[in-house]
């Protein structure tokens, strides 16, 4: 188990992250039209995985539009936001903020994913959800950066993120 905080008091996440150069764990997750969707679906092109708690907070909110503005003009790769929320919670958000540039995807169905990717709240006011956490993909899916956020309420290095793309 690793430990972050959330506003200042400490959690414990489950499960260990996946490490720079392994192949990430294949997943399944439920797409906006409720089908499933599989790290699959995206072949063939880079993968930003933006893990949150709830788009319904400011601070996921905001790292969604950010991931949203930030690699629009990278033509070979998907962002993929990815939380508990329901999809309709999501849809809603993002078309009424016009982003069109991210791909959202729920674990509601699929909480293995929290496991799999060592990003599950085990502890706290936020148990059950998932910990701030970027993870960079190359076409191969193998890891090219992880970020597990030390303060939930933080935004994610962007930059870091993207530079490793």
């Amino acid at each position: 188990m690793s430990k972050v905080t959330f506003k200042g008091d400490p959690v414990e996440i489950a499960g260990s992250l996946p490490s720079v150069g392994d192949k990430a764990p294949a997943f399944t997750l439920t797409a906006g039209d409720l089908s499933d969707k599989g790290l699959d679906s995206f072949s063939g092109r880079k993968k930003v995985l933006n893990i949150f708690p709830s788009i319904d907070t400011s601070t996921c909110a905001q790292s969604v539009r950010e991931f949203n503005r930030r690699p629009s003009a990278l033509s070979d790769t998907v962002v993929l936001c990815i939380s508990m929320d329901l999809p309709f919670a999501q849809g809603r958000f993002c078309g009424a903020e016009g982003l069109d540039q991210v791909v959202t995807l729920s674990a509601f169905r699929h909480p293995e994913f929290l496991d799999d990717y060592g990003v599950r709240i085990a502890s706290g006011p936020l148990a059950g959800l998932a910990a701030r956490t970027v993870v960079v993909l190359d076409t191969d899916n193998t890891v090219l950066h992880v970020e597990q956020v030390g303060e939930i309420a933080d935004e994610p290095d962007y930059e870091a993120a993207l530079k490793a793309l």
